[in-house]
């Protein structure tokens, strides 16, 4: 848990894959974000439950976020809507290849704004069309990012090896996230550990010659 002046993170690893499912909760009103309800809703329903705990208010999912629409993101979507109520929202490009419905279409940089906090989104195209980054930024310390699968400790999603997939990855993460967001932001990725954008920044031309 990673507790901030006026909200609170707590992530859950589910799945095979070793998915990270994020909570965001406002410590004053309860307003809850869920990003990427990828697997195993009882481990989901857990993670909730002790985020409820991180705020005197009563808890409430208001919204669960897709960061692409890969399989292993989506595979408890539709039991975490219908558990919640909450809306949803992805990239606009990937919303087709959502099964479950998709609320809210979201476009670089819209803001999404809850009682206590905003998330920005950040498109970063290339490992899907409509892959989608969501930034937090705290008033009291470091900025919050989280990537989904285009950006990693070590490197960039999957592009298959398709070079202009690579190339759009790339351009979009340098100018999008590098150099509009300072090195002490943290990223929570779509798996495994998480990393600080000024742990990765000197590893960029390494990333664009090896193409991946």
């Amino acid at each position: 848990m990673i507790d901030l002046q006026n909200v609170t993170i707590r992530s859950r690893s589910v799945g095979s894959l070793d998915n990270n499912v994020y909570v965001i909760t406002a410590k004053d009103s309860g307003s809850q974000v869920l990003i990427d309800a990828a697997d195993d809703l009882p481990a989901i329903r857990e993670l909730l439950a002790e985020a409820a705990a991180d705020t005197a208010a009563p808890a409430h999912v208001e919204l669960i976020a897709t960061t692409h629409s890969h399989w292993d993101h989506v595979r408890a979507l539709a039991a975490a809507v219908q558990e919640t109520g909450a809306r949803t929202a992805a990239g606009a490009e990937d919303v087709p290849d959502i099964l479950v419905p998709t609320d809210v279409p979201l476009g670089h940089g819209d803001i999404r704004r809850f009682d206590g906090f905003e998330l920005e989104a950040i498109k970063l195209r290339g490992h899907t069309p409509g892959s989608v980054a969501l930034l937090y930024r705290d008033p009291a310390g470091p900025a919050h990012l989280f990537t989904g699968d285009s950006l990693f400790p070590g490197g960039l999603g999957n592009t298959q090896k398709d070079p202009e997939r690579f190339a759009s990855l790339y351009a979009d993460v340098v100018e999008r996230v590098f150099d509009y967001l300072p090195d002490d932001t943290v990223v929570h990725p779509g798996h495994g550990a998480g990393t600080t954008l000024g742990a990765e920044r000197p590893h960029l031309q390494e990333w664009k010659e090896r193409g991946w």
